[in-house]
């Protein structure tokens, strides 16, 4: 596996700044925007689906019993809702193909 660097919000401002002509203000309140609606709905316990690219979902897991490795003491881990992305199938061919 590859190491690769990190796309940041900066960094999606300038491809929309590029792409579409908007100033670099305008790009990056964009980002904000949709990163911001994005967490509100997972805040809100709603999915996001963003199509041929994947769904964030939004998973309550319940009580159960742990174990600490080191001691072995078992440990109860509290019921939390978890956030897991799905790849679409069109972002795995794309990743695979390596373009």
């Amino acid at each position: 596996m590859r190491s690769v660097g990190t796309l940041t919000r900066a960094d999606l401002a300038e491809s929309i700044n590029r792409r579409v002509g908007l100033s670099r203000a305008d790009s990056l309140e964009m980002v904000e925007a949709i990163l911001q609606h994005m967490s509100g709905a997972l805040a809100d316990g709603q999915n996001v689906k963003i199509s041929g690219f994947g769904t964030f979902l939004l998973r309550d897991k319940a009580e159960r019993i742990g174990r600490n490795p080191k001691t072995g003491v078992e440990v109860p881990i509290t019921p939390r809702r978890v956030l897991t992305f799905r790849a679409s199938q069109m972002l795995k061919d794309r990743i695979s193909d390596g373009s």
